[in-house]
Order: C-alpha cells, then sequence, then structure tokens
C-alpha cells in the first residue's frame, strides 16, 4: 500500500473532494440552458433533434421546474442516509459511489431522448450529490481540525462549486447550439472517468474517520437554534439561484429575446461572484466574525434579487447577479466552516453536513418548483422581490446567533474565549482563541 506524508495526504484528499464537487456542479449547471429550449423542441417536433422552432411560455415552467428540481428531491431524502452510514463506512466510499453515479447521470443525459429519460438522468444525479457533498465536506472537515486552516481550505473547496458553475453554464449553451445535446454531456462524462481513475489510485489513503457511540445525534443536533438558523440562513440566500435557474431563461425568451447562446452566459457573472466570495472572504469571516460577515452577505443577496427583475438587457443583468453569486458565496464561506466548529467533537462530520445539504437541497427543490407556480400566477417580478425581502428579514436571526455565541463565549482567565460544541454530557472542551465569532 501506497504511503503519503500527512501533507500529501491532505492534498489528494482536497484534490479528490474539490474535483467530485467541480464535476457534480458542471452536470448541474449544463443542463439548465439546454432543458428548456430542448423541451419545447421535444414539444415543436418530436424528435428533439434541436431544429424545431415552437414558443414557450409560462406554462413551460412547470415542466422544467420538475425536471431540474427532481435532483434536490431526491438529494434532500437521502442527505440524513448518507450523514448516517459515514459514522460507519467513513467518507472515502460514499465519495466513491457519488462519482459512479455522476457518471451514470451524464451518460442518461447524453443519450435520453425522453423527457422520462432526462428526469432519470436528473435523480440519479440526486444520489450522487447526496454521497459527493455530505462526504466531501465532512472528509476536510476532519482532515482540518485546526480552525484557521480549516476556514482558508473549506472556502478553497467552495470555490469549486463557483468554477463548476462557471464552466457548466457557457460549456452547455454553447456546445448545445454548435454540436446538439449529446457534446456537453459526453464532454463531462469523460472528465468523471479521469476522477474516478484517480480515486481509484488513491483509495489507500487513510483518512482517521472516527465512529460515534450513538447512531447519528440527529435530535441532539436539531435541537439547537444555532444549527436551525445557520441552515435556515443557508437555504434562504440559496433559494433565489435555485428559483432562476429554471424561470430566468424562460423569462429573457419572453421579454429581453436573447440569442440562444446568452441564455448561459447570463449566469456567468454568479459564478464569478461565488468564486471571489468563497475564496477570498472565507479568512475575513474567521477573522471579524462568521455572523456579521453572514448578515452582510444575505443583505447582498436580498437587494440583488430585487433588482434582477427591474433590468431591461443583458447588461443589466450583470451587476445584480453578480452581487447575487458574491452574497450567496460569502454566507456559504462564514457559516459552512461554523457548522464543522459546532461538532468538533463528537469526531463525525457526517450529520451535520448532512443538514447542511439538506437545506441546499430543499432550496433547489422547492425553488423550482413553487418557484415556476408562482411566477405563473404574480409574475416573475413579484417572485424574486418575495425572495429579496425574505433574505434581508432573516437577518435579524444572524444577529441574534452572533449574540448568543457572543454570550456562550465568556473570556477565560487566559484570554481565550470557550465555545459551545456539541459533545457528550459532562464533558468539558475549550476551543482556542479567535477560534470563531470576535463579535
Amino acid at each position: 500500500m501506497t504511503v503519503f506524508s500527512s501533507d500529501v495526504c491532505r492534498m489528494i484528499i482536497v484534490t479528490v473532494v474539490y474535483l467530485s464537487l467541480f464535476l457534480d456542479n458542471i452536470l448541474l449547471t449544463v443542463v439548465v440552458p439546454i432543458i428548456p429550449d430542448y423541451l419545447c423542441t421535444l414539444d415543436g417536433n418530436g424528435n428533439g433533434d434541436g431544429n424545431g422552432s415552437t414558443s414557450c411560455g409560462d406554462d413551460e415552467n412547470g415542466r422544467v421546474g420538475l425536471l431540474l428540481s427532481s435532483k434536490a428531491l431526491v438529494q434532500l431524502i437521502l442527505n440524513p442516509a448518507v450523514g448516517t452510514i459515514t459514522g460507519t463506512l467513513g467518507y472515502v466510499k460514499p465519495l466513491f459511489l457519488g462519482n459512479l453515479c455522476l457518471l451514470v447521470s451524464a451518460l442518461l443525459f447524453a443519450i435520453g431522448r425522453t423527457y422520462e429519460i432526462l428526469f432519470l438522468a436528473r435523480s440519479i444525479q440526486g444520489i450522487s450529490s447526496a454521497c459527493i457533498g455530505v462526504s466531501g465536506m465532512s472528509l476536510v472537515a476532519s482532515q482540518y481540525p485546526e480552525e484557521d486552516k480549516r476556514s482558508k481550505v473549506m472556502g478553497f473547496v467552495l470555490g469549486s462549486i463557483a468554477l463548476g458553475v462557471l464552466f457548466g453554464y457557457p460549456i452547455g449553451s454553447v456546445l448545445y447550439d454548435l454540436q446538439g445535446k449529446m457534446a456537453p454531456f459526453l464532454l463531462v462524462s469523460c472528465l468523471i472517468v479521469l476522477l474516478i481513475c484517480l480515486q481509484i489510485f488513491t483509495l489507500d489513503i487513510q483518512t482517521n474517520t472516527e465512529s460515534v457511540d450513538e447512531e447519528t445525534k440527529w435530535l441532539h443536533l436539531l435541537s439547537n437554534c444555532h444549527i436551525l438558523i445557520i441552515a435556515g440562513a443557508i437555504w434562504c440566500s440559496t433559494s433565489p439561484m435555485a428559483i432562476l435557474e429554471p424561470c430566468l431563461p424562460i423569462w429573457l425568451r419572453s421579454h429581453v429575446k436573447p440569442k440562444k447562446w446568452q441564455l448561459g452566459t447570463v449566469f456567468i457573472p454568479d459564478s464569478l461572484g461565488y468564486l471571489v466570495g468563497t475564496n477570498f472572504f472565507s479568512m475575513v469571516a474567521y477573522r471579524y466574525g462568521r455572523s456579521k460577515v453572514a448578515v452582510v452577505a444575505m443583505l447582498l443577496v436580498g437587494m440583488s434579487s430585487i433588482f434582477i427583475p427591474l433590468a431591461g438587457s443583458m447588461s443589466q443583468l450583470v451587476i445584480p447577479h453578480l452581487g447575487m453569486g458574491l452574497g450567496i458565496g460569502v454566507a456559504d464561506a462564514a457559516l459552512v466552516p461554523l457548522l464543522a466548529s459546532l461538532v468538533d467533537r463528537n469526531g463525525n462530520y457526517g450529520p451535520v453536513y448532512s443538514i447542511q445539504q439538506v437545506a441546499v437541497s430543499l432550496a433547489y427543490s422547492l425553488g423550482p418548483i413553487l418557484g415556476a407556480e408562482m411566477v405563473r400566477s404574480i409574475g416573475f417580478r413579484w417572485v424574486m422581490q418575495i425572495v429579496g425581502v425574505l433574505n434581508i428579514v432573516y437577518c435579524p436571526l444572524l444577529i441574534y446567533l452572533a449574540i448568543e455565541r457572543r454570550t456562550c463565549s465568556p473570556m477565560l482567565k487566559d484570554g481565550t474565549k470557550k465555545y459551545e460544541t456539541f459533545q457528550k454530557p459532562g464533558t468539558k472542551y475549550e476551543r482556542f482563541q479567535n477560534s470563531d465569532d470576535d463579535l
């Protein structure tokens, strides 16, 4: 068995997790500019060759929203199960299973020519995303117990989501326009095969996953308001983007009338903003207080959501999309590492990161379905303004979280702070100085 040093082991683990999240999000977003138009061609000429001509209105939002949200619905159901099995199987095996399911999903998207096959492909990706999201972030958290390094590395890993989205939208729109539906999915499939080969060669890496003596501690985690507030903030900040993905392309076709390739590039500012937010603000949040930084991030998401439907051209969408991506990225960079800090004493990060993934899945499952129906009823502009206001009015809960964590973190005699963590009753655990929210 190959022996790696500790630093090399960490680097390989981060690389595998990074690439897994990267390809998962490429596949997640590469379909967004393709599916609405492809379904229109199916309805228009019955063969889906991409050459049909038909018009799609708000009624098409329902089918598109259901297909896109099927992935999140499956992921929503499986996240708790993946969080549970990580306590016994560790984090590497579920990650490997997730990459295999990702390959199956990409191949089905490539060959699928009916709504039912595309729906199945999207649902299978829900299995892969549950495995990759929960086990991947848990694996990184377990390898970096140091708070400062964990914040930095997790911010870097979260950046893979933005990079995947950044490549996914234009790859989907441009290759679909030039070569047809199969081309982007075959490209993604080849990249996934390379990742699986890399993981096979590094599966002997020891990840030092500790088993817990209690099943999952679900009630223990869900009974604490800190976990619930953080999960709610992640859900709330993610929801505007979940609504935009199926609804914005159709709204643009009706109001702005962009070219086909522009349907994917409109999301590039979101990806750039998220990439900047996760990579450059993780240490800012660690230094100045994660809850405070998250408040600013959610305000930015809220204001951006309100301004998006006011745009009258593609160029006017750039600033609000950039602001939304930046806000979501900063919120994730602040709150995702904070979840690991709350359960360090348990030795298993699977359950808490399954809760985080449940929040994301809830946004991406309810967002397209409810958003599409609300667009039909009250219009796209009102829907985006409602979710924008929701992000703004959620901020007082994060302020309450900041106050609570400050109250629960009294100064010790040596000048360090004592932090509340989830641990076994009767044990004492002191965190090191400046490890969390210095509010």
